[in-house]
């Protein structure tokens, strides 16, 4: 006979993030329930096939015209004639008279700014190694304020501008120095990061892990390929948001998670949650007067596409910052639901459905924390300028700089909260519907 508090078992798994299956979850589940199975899928695919095709349709009604290449910006790192970017690899330092830059800036070396062991940054020459050779050493003056934030250090790569070759340059002739920095060569350090994360990924996950990054690769063809042009062309945000995010949901998940009956719940609340977070977030942006004018880029932004609307940008944001978070709990949930069912085939609907929210309220209290530090790490530099702000901690989180932010923690937050007991009790009630009669079920599960 199965254990008396038999759903208690699956909640000693705790929070977990994409709870993996059991290796016969889906056999006890479905194993004489063929009947019932055909059910449920044949009501799954009358939901989700006019559902798919309903997407497909409104992408190619929402699909970019194309006007929006003729935008462009001009290449930040784009040089022009006489001028010639310079790779290269730091080989020595040399010390120079700041000038009119000496006690512009100052930072502690043993103690706070203002002790007496506080002094001016340093300011020096790199004296770099050009790529490829055949190119006497540059000197390439450090900014100060790149010295105020990081010492470069013999072995660091950097770009510059190599000006020698306008009218009047003559490198090393004294004076103004023919070289111009522009900024670190980070392309080594980011390919290792990321290589060093897909190994760890599959190594932990498998094919899995390495289904779910490729999953990831076709995400950001989405939001580049479709919903970045035509929220560049002006399209609808909210249409364009719910559309292409439904779509990276209904791509990712069975592409990472595989075609089952599980996948498909988890999709569905998905699905479920991203509506409710599409209602909330066309209120909020509206209630809030989130104007998206909150850094340099919103502005650059209306200036190359002013008929692009920046609240309606905000609106599209809110959509796409909840996905991960959102697509996170409710496989959580689904997988969860899906091993207490077959840990205990005898649990009636009712306790399943109490031992899967146990497992979301878990969920949900450390999600609301990870929401908030993940903000609050990512824009450190801007809540600590406004800490320093002369005024109230309320009006503080009034500003514009950081109610936009808040409003999408709260938005995405409700989304995902109310997500987690909707996928719970469509769980429910697909491994219910598909489970074999108890008496059928294969002994190692009833005698477990």
């Amino acid at each position: 006979m199965p254990p008396e508090h038999g759903p208690e078992v699956g909640h000693e798994h705790g929070h977990g993030h994409g709870l993996p299956a059991g290796p016969g979850a889906d056999e006890a589940l479905t194993g004489a329930g063929g009947s019932g199975r055909r059910r449920v899928v044949i009501a799954l695919a009358a939901i989700l096939g006019p559902l798919t095709v309903v997407l497909i349709a409104a992408m190619i009604a929402l699909w970019p015209s194309g006007s929006h290449q003729e935008l462009s910006l001009a290449d930040p790192y784009g040089t022009s004639q006489g001028i010639t970017m310079v790779t290269g690899t730091v080989t020595g330092l040399q010390p120079r008279d700041c000038g009119p830059e000496a006690g512009t800036l100052e930072t502690p070396t043993g103690g706070m700014a203002g002790d007496p062991s506080a002094a001016q940054v340093a300011c020096v020459d790199a004296v770099v190694d050009p790529d490829g050779g055949g190119t006497d050493s540059a000197v390439v003056p450090i900014p100060t304020s790149i010295s105020a934030s990081m010492d470069v250090e013999v072995g660091d790569r950097l770009k510059a501008l190599d000006l020698s070759a306008l009218p009047g340059g003559d490198a090393g002739a004294g004076g103004e120095s023919d070289y111009v920095f522009v900024d670190f060569e980070r392309t080594v350090p980011v390919v290792v990061l990321a290589l060093l994360y897909a190994l760890v990924v599959v190594a932990v996950a498998r094919w899995r892990g390495l289904r779910a990054i490729v999953g990831l690769g076709l995400a950001f063809t989405v939001l580049f390929g479709f919903m970045f042009p035509a929220l560049l062309e002006g399209g609808p945000p909210l249409w364009i948001g719910l559309v292409g995010c439904c779509l990276i949901m209904l791509v990712v998940l069975y592409f990472a998670h595989g075609f089952s009956l599980r996948t498909t719940t988890a999709l569905l609340g998905t699905l479920i949650g991203l509506a409710l977070t599409a209602v909330l977030a066309l209120w909020g942006t509206d209630a809030a007067y989130l104007t998206g004018l909150g850094d340099e880029y919103s502005y650059i932004l209306a200036t190359v596409a002013p008929e692009v609307r920046l609240s309606g940008i905000v609106l599209c944001g809110l959509l796409v910052a909840g996905l991960g978070v959102l697509n996170d709990v409710t496989i959580t949930q689904a997988s969860a639901v899906w091993e207490l069912q077959a840990a205990n085939p005898a649990v009636s609907k009712r306790e399943l459905f109490a031992s899967g929210m146990r497992i979301g309220r878990d969920h949900i209290a450390s999600t609301v924390y990870t929401i908030a530090f993940a903000y609050a790490g990512a824009a450190l530099p801007v809540l600590m300028v406004v800490s320093l702000y002369d005024r109230s901690l309320w009006d503080t989180l009034m500003s514009g700089e950081l109610v936009e932010e808040i409003v999408r923690i709260l938005v995405g937050s409700i989304g995902l909260v109310l997500a987690i007991p909707i996928t719970t009790g469509i769980a429910v009630a697909v491994a219910k519907s598909v489970a074999a009669p108890v008496s059928q079920a294969p002994a190692s599960k009833v005698d477990a």
